[in-house]
């Protein structure tokens, strides 16, 4: 996702008076522009620093979801309103069956090792916002069974 697109499409959403759209991701483009003023690339904002702050943002609406009482509906509904809009923007991620392909193929002396924390920081960097960490896990314990 390209920083210029999210902004294109915050204009698209303040003209309509999509409010709860407008925040989304006005909350996505002060991320991106946040990681990249901390970066030192205030100027020039990658695609990958986008999906790394679209990640990182996702990821907190989801924790604010699953921590809201069940009470406060029309808090969780606005939650949720955010974290689909968001969830338009995030980067395509891995399956495991490609997960699985990618570390048996670049990664297959590390996996030889058995030592899973070895592998983890092997592939970590390889597959790190490609992928969730969750699942990547998994695979790796599957692999060194």
């Amino acid at each position: 996702m390209t920083f210029e697109t999210l902004q294109k499409d915050m204009i698209a959403a303040m003209k309509a008076k999509d409010k709860p759209r407008k925040e989304a991701i006005s909350t996505l483009v002060s991320a991106a522009k946040k990681i990249a003023i901390d970066e030192g690339c205030r100027d020039n904002i990658s695609e990958e620093i986008v999906d790394r702050a679209i990640l990182k943002e996702i990821k907190s609406v989801k924790e604010q979801i699953d921590t809201c009482p069940d009470e406060r509906a029309e808090l969780k509904a606005e939650y949720q309103t955010r974290y689909d809009v968001m969830s338009e923007y995030a980067p395509k991620m891995l399956s495991e069956e490609e997960i699985t392909k990618i570390i048996t193929e670049k990664f297959a002396d590390v996996i030889a090792t058995k030592n899973k924390g070895m592998i983890m920081k092997a592939v970590m960097g390889e597959l790190k916002g490609k992928a969730d960490g969750k699942l990547i896990n998994q695979v790796v314990a599957k692999l060194t069974q």
